[in-house]
């Protein structure tokens, strides 16, 4: 676990989006390439069926996703608003442990960070997040969500 990632993440969520602190993910791994986030299955992540909910596993893709385009932004010093447009999913076996989300799109982001940066104007790519669960199905995914990201320059107001 990254401590200070995931401290982040935790303090993020409390102050401005309180299901993700509720899930209590941690940051397993973060660099410019691949982000891993981790959220336990848990009596608050799961459903009637003792998987994973479906909302804690929408809420992991969009941390793996989002957490990778922050910390990208963050190292082009760019001033840029992130969103997600759309989710598209594909549950393929129910996740029945901790579930680990696994983003390898880095080097697209940057690109799409330099874009928006240079366009101003708001630019989209779809990122894929594999959710696995590897303490029982090993590196076979469970599920498989695109979503899509939605980047824009903010604009810088002029006092006046």
């Amino acid at each position: 676990m990254l401590l200070k990632e995931t401290l982040y993440l935790l303090g993020f969520g409390w102050w401005q989006i309180p299901l993700i602190f509720f899930c209590r993910p941690t940051v397993e791994e973060l660099t410019e390439k691949r982000c891993v986030v981790r959220i336990p299955l848990r009596g608050r992540t799961k459903n009637h069926l003792g998987s994973m909910y479906f909302g804690a596993l929408a809420i992991g893709a969009d941390l793996a996703g989002g957490l990778a385009a922050m910390q990208l932004i963050r190292d082009e010093k760019a001033d840029v608003s992130l969103v997600f447009k759309d989710f598209k999913a594909d549950f393929l076996k129910r996740p029945e442990a901790d579930v680990h989300f696994v983003c390898e799109d880095g080097d697209a982001i940057r690109a799409l960070v330099q874009r928006a940066v240079a366009t101003g104007e708001r630019e989209n790519m779809t990122v894929r997040i594999t959710a696995k669960v590897p303490s029982k199905l090993g590196d076979e995914p469970v599920a498989i969500m695109d979503l899509t990201l939605s980047l824009k320059r903010k604009s810088k107001s002029s006092s006046g």
